[in-house]
């Protein structure tokens, strides 16, 4: 894993570039880190209060490609709307939630209600990237 370049993003508020001149906006997933990954579900066992609403105030929904992020993780750059490429995943995952305070270096990625699958997945290493700070730095 490494450098990633996506063109076509509309949903993301990351400033962008048209580099190859035909429109199409490009988006650099030029920061990598290797994080323990785990998975959660929206089940009422793995959480208090609505454990459909995120920590930011974002609803989830079974299917959605969403992770939460420890603290030190945000101010590494991984805050709230953040697109992120995770090994092993196809697609982009947001940063939607974060996790409690207790954890560093961490990610936990939304399985929906499947908790066999969360279970299934356990706790891995993985590499993500993201947008370097160049693109998160908005003028």
């Amino acid at each position: 894993m490494g450098f990633y370049v996506l063109t076509g993003i509309s949903a993301c508020d990351f400033p962008s570039e048209d580099k190859d001149g035909n429109g199409e906006e490009v988006l650099v997933f030029s920061d990598t880190l290797t994080v323990t990954a785990s998975a959660y579900n929206s089940l009422r066992l793995q959480g208090e209060g609505n454990v459909n609403i995120t920590a930011w105030g974002d609803t989830l929904v079974p299917g959605m490609k969403s992770i939460a992020v420890s603290r030190d993780l945000v101010r590494k750059g991984l805050t709230h709307g953040t697109p992120v490429v995770i090994e092993g995943f196809e697609g982009l995952f947001i940063v939607n939630d974060k996790m409690h305070q207790r954890w560093r270096n961490k990610i936990d990625i939304y399985m929906g209600i499947n908790k066999e699958k969360a279970m299934d997945w356990g706790r891995k290493k993985v590499k993500i990237s993201f947008p370097g700070q160049e693109q998160r730095e908005v003028e």
